[in-house]
């Protein structure tokens, strides 16, 4: 099979920003505290062990161990939750949307990252535990991006009309979906172990946070994962001078806009003056600040500065952080020491140093998840027998197939050391004419272009020839690209956990665990 490797900067599926951060870039060194390297984390640990309070820490150890309350939690997680308490234990935390049943593989691989960090950490500095910690999203309230997965090419889609938190979202409607993945995952004991957890966690639970914190349980209890939820009043109290800051200062708005002013990069999120929401079991809406007042938008809620100050103090759960508070609620209330996420993700933290700043948060490590190309046995030969590397497989499909034409022929199809001694012998005619009569300059450059063209024309149809005598090998490097980039994209951005799941079984969660390595910045290549 291809051995390569593929680092995330050579593989074209990243942007500037991140490509430039990884690259550790003097002009974005600014906009973070530490690069995420193994050394990096002694201070972090130092600066958040200065930050942290017990009092934090109580909360915290008391909120989770509500939380997790209505799941079978494993002796290791509990021990995780116990160990919260003590002044040498750190979290490392990812956070995801509630997706249906996962959603896009990437989600596997963002808390196997958080895992394996963990690990790697402990091992590093054995005098500290670390505890990978999964944050729900279930104050989100996007549910289009949620309410569906990909198997096998088609949409498992979930229809409903909701607003408000999705974490509330009552999941006794999804019999449908039940009905409709038995008859497409098969009859085998893998498949019937899924329907079986998708039983379990979306008919015998009310809330798609009570599912989604079922499933995951159950697919990482044994690595001593802890789930939390922000939709916690008692978390939100710790959080409630934040909220009362923001209401009156708009400090994060200010933050975050001088951070932008001068970005030299696309923007990924754009701070609102208040970056607050106001939610009910169906309703969230942002604050507004008019006339001195604060309203709900679109409803007739409205309060004075006294009225809703005191509402922060009573009812902090009523009061949802947006994209651009929600990580420094995170930070507030875990004793954390890094955020693993995907590149869009880590686009918009590096817009947030400013603001945590002025909160005195420590700003986390920010690092990239570690990202997955799963490929069978069979297409691996299969990238053998095409003489294709893995770097070859990540390049664009036209580029990829001109290419391997080129090596497939028996001549060679590149015209440059033509177009070279031609652009020569004219530059020797433009001489010539400058020298005699400058009028035919013109003439002498428009003849070269001709011929430059013609040039370029007889090595399109000499590849196109090409082509059709190497049509088939061209054809199986084609759909092998094909499966393992569907849809020309990622395949963890495309296809859910259950198309591996279904044919490896536990095997897929053991690999991975033994494979993703978060502090290296190149692609995972796993072959089952």
């Amino acid at each position: 099979m291809p051995t390569d490797c593929i680092t995330y900067q050579n593989s074209g599926y990243f942007s500037k920003l991140i490509i430039d951060y990884l690259n550790q870039k003097t002009e974005l060194q600014s906009l973070y505290n530490r690069f995420p390297s193994i050394e990096n984390f002694k201070n972090q640990i130092e600066e958040k062990s200065i930050q942290f309070s017990q009092e934090n820490r109580n909360v915290l150890v008391d909120s989770l161990t509500k939380q997790n309350n209505s799941i079978e939690v494993s002796e290791t997680s509990s021990h995780n939750i116990e160990l919260l308490k003590h002044k040498n234990t750190f979290t490392i935390t990812t956070g995801h949307q509630l997706n249906l049943f996962t959603g896009p593989l990437y989600f596997i691989y963002k808390i196997v990252s958080v895992i394996n960090l963990c690990k790697q950490l402990k091992a590093e500095y054995p005098d500290c535990n670390f505890v990978p910690i999964y944050w729900m999203a279930t104050e989100d309230h996007d549910f289009e991006e949620i309410n569906h997965f990909k198997f096998h090419n088609q949409k498992i889609l979930w229809k409903k009309n909701t607003s408000g938190p999705v974490g509330r979202i009552k999941t006794k409607e999804l019999e449908a979906i039940f009905e409709e993945i038995k008859t497409v995952f098969g009859t085998n004991d893998n498949a019937k172990h899924l329907l079986s957890l998708f039983e379990e966690a979306y008919l015998k639970r009310d809330t798609l946070t009570e599912a989604t914190r079922f499933l995951v349980n159950e697919f990482f209890k044994n690595e001593g994962l802890v789930i939390i939820d922000g939709d916690d009043k008692n978390l939100k109290k710790l959080f409630v001078p934040a909220i009362k800051e923001e209401l009156l200062q708009q400090t994060s708005f200010v933050k975050v806009t001088e951070t932008i002013s001068d970005f030299k990069y696309p923007i990924q999120v754009n701070p609102r003056e208040i970056n607050l929401f106001y939610i009910e079991d169906n309703l969230r809406e942002r604050i507004l600040c008019e006339n001195n007042k604060y309203k709900v938008n679109n409803t007739t809620l409205e309060f004075t500065e006294t009225e809703i100050l005191t509402m922060v103090e009573n009812t902090p759960e009523k009061f949802s952080p947006n994209v651009i508070l929600r990580p420094l609620y995170q930070e507030t209330i875990l004793p954390n020491l890094a955020y693993i996420g995907g590149g869009g993700e880590i686009a918009y933290w590096l817009e947030l140093k400013s603001m945590f700043e002025a909160f005195t948060i420590p700003f986390p490590i920010v690092l990239l998840r570690n990202s997955v190309l799963i490929a069978s046995e069979k297409q691996a030969k299969k990238a053998d027998n095409l003489e294709l590397q893995w770097k070859d497989l990540f390049s664009q499909q036209n580029e990829l197939l001109k290419r391997k034409t080129k090596e497939f022929s028996q001549f060679e199809i590149d015209f440059t050391d033509q177009k070279s001694t031609l652009k020569q012998q004219f530059e020797k005619l433009e001489q010539m004419a400058s020298q005699t009569d400058k009028s035919f300059t013109g003439a002498v450059k428009a003849q070269l272009a001709k011929q430059i063209k013609g040039l370029e024309n007889l090595e399109k149809r000499l590849l196109k020839a090409e082509k059709r005598i190497h049509a088939d090998k061209l054809e199986r490097i084609t759909l092998l690209q094909n499966e393992l980039f569907p849809n020309k994209s990622l395949q963890e951005r495309q296809l859910n956990f259950a198309e591996f799941y279904i044919e490896y079984g536990d095997d897929f969660f053991t690999k991975l665990l033994q494979e993703l390595q978060p502090l290296e910045n190149q692609f995972t290549i796993i072959t089952l």
